[in-house]
């Protein structure tokens, strides 16, 4: 998320938890820069620091790729061992590769039950709250921010306790559209979802694909199906996620699952979804199929350079026109580092480098929204591509308007969502038979963390 709010929802996170901390005192951990001052890399003698990320396209790989340059050049005795694997890549080998003898000394995690807080369960992530302090993380970053890279001292629970991670960049679920096409439909960019969804319709009698979309890789439609859920109700979505809500088996639930469906039936989203690649479908938008693309804005540069100023992206247009949007998101894949890292002070040096503002401004040369914006963010020319990218990032913060991914909820529901979501998308279940399988999921898993005192009170309290 970013600087002025995941606000009120995020902020019930931040209140009452102290930075470093879980309730529980003092924080140990966090390696010698806690104690000695900013360590100093070039002091390191001869280091390969081995880093595994995700960043393997287009402007997120080449912020990266400058940001290495950057710092090996600043510590030519520092060498960086890059390993860039896709995000499905990194999810199927990352525990393996962090339980091994020989784990990478930083690697991006995700964040939630599935990922982070069960490897801060295995003891497979340092504690960072030391290094936060040394490096002033606490002010770079508010705590809404922050804490969702926090995981409880007992390993059980996210968004408070000690930090095991920064990221770098900030993300949110946008509605991507091709400029040229919805004009010569007599589109207008939509003002309100009623106004985009009569488009679905109009861009159909057109002859042309509302929304392009795949879901081949499953977790795609995690992010399709929560904007629409988001829509039908946001502050419940965020609660539930935040292990504070109802859960899945409610209206609003079912209400997104139903309209889902229908976007399928009436053909805005292709017949062979299922079938289709991630990349494919993007690139396939890319090339002209398709009057809009809902998608993370990690794509803003992919998307930007077969497009141009044809490209155009939103938030999700709120129920009324001038009222507040809202969509799922908030920041990238944690960089966090190892517990059998050999060299955490300086792999702490680097998580600071790629972090701060000049690497906030490199990523916005390159097409990338930081986590938080830097100078150059504000000399974007605000009808670009990037410029309305950025806009739109600081008007969902500022309106409260990010609800935090839905596969965070619990250690199993990322398997859980995506599979339901095929079975939904494929006419093998109905709304409620997924909003149940939810449910099913969801469910027991809170009763033990509340039964076991997690997850009663809101987290940090």
């Amino acid at each position: 998320m970013a600087p002025a709010a995941l606000a009120a929802g995020l902020a019930v996170i931040a209140a009452g938890c102290v930075p470093g901390t879980d309730g529980s005192g003092a924080v140990d951990g966090g390696g010698a820069g806690g104690a000695g001052g900013v360590p100093d890399p070039a002091k390191a003698g001869n280091v390969t620091l081995t880093v595994w990320d995700q960043e393997v396209r287009g402007g997120t790989n080449a912020e990266i790729e400058q940001l290495n340059k950057e710092f090996q050049e600043k510590y030519p005795n520092v060498k960086i061992k890059r390993v860039s694997r896709s995000f499905d890549d990194l999810k199927t080998t990352l525990k393996l590769a962090l339980s091994g003898n020989k784990p990478p000394d930083i690697v991006q995690a995700n964040q939630g039950y599935p990922d982070m807080v069960a490897f801060v369960k295995a003891g497979l992530l340092m504690p960072l709250d030391n290094y936060a302090g040394v490096y002033d993380w606490n002010t770079r970053y508010p705590n809404t921010l922050l804490n969702l890279n926090r995981v409880s001292a007992d390993g059980k629970q996210f968004g408070t306790g000690r930090l095991y991670g920064i990221s770098q960049t900030g993300e949110f679920i946008g509605v991507y559209y091709n400029k040229e096409k919805l004009a010569d439909a007599g589109i207008q960019p939509p003002k309100t979802w009623k106004e985009f969804t009569d488009s679905l319709a109009t861009l159909k009698e057109k002859g042309e694909l509302p929304i392009q979309f795949g879901n081949l890789d499953q977790w795609p439609a995690i992010h399709n199906f929560g904007v629409l859920q988001d829509q039908h109700g946001a502050a419940e979505a965020r609660d539930t996620v935040l292990g504070r809500g109802d859960g899945f088996d409610n209206a609003y639930t079912k209400d997104a699952a139903a309209e889902l469906a229908d976007w399928i039936d009436k053909g805005y989203l292709p017949k062979d979804a299922n079938g289709r690649g991630y990349d494919d479908s993007y690139k396939q938008f890319a090339n002209g199929d398709g009057g809009y693309l809902i998608a993370g804005t990690w794509l803003q540069a992919d998307l930007k350079k077969p497009m141009g100023d044809n490209l155009g992206v939103m938030a999700p247009p709120p129920a009324s026109q001038g009222g507040n949007p809202t969509t799922t998101g908030g920041q990238g894949l944690s960089w966090s580092v190892t517990s059998k890292s050999a060299h955490p002070d300086v792999a702490a040096a680097y998580l600071d480098f790629i972090t701060n503002e000049h690497a906030a401004d490199v990523m916005t040369e390159n097409g990338v929204l930081p986590a938080v914006p830097g100078k150059a963010a504000d000399e974007v020319d605000p009808e670009s591509p990037d410029g309305q990218m950025i806009a739109a990032w600081k008007r969902l913060n500022a309106d409260d308007g990010l609800v935090p991914y839905l596969d965070y909820s619990t250690p199993t529901f990322y398997d859980t969502v995506s599979a339901g979501l095929q079975d939904l998308i494929a006419g093998k279940t109905s709304p409620d038979g997924f909003a149940q399988k939810l449910q099913d999921d969801y469910g027991p898993f809170m009763e033990k963390q509340r039964g076991d005192g997690a997850g009663s009170e809101p987290a940090g309290s």
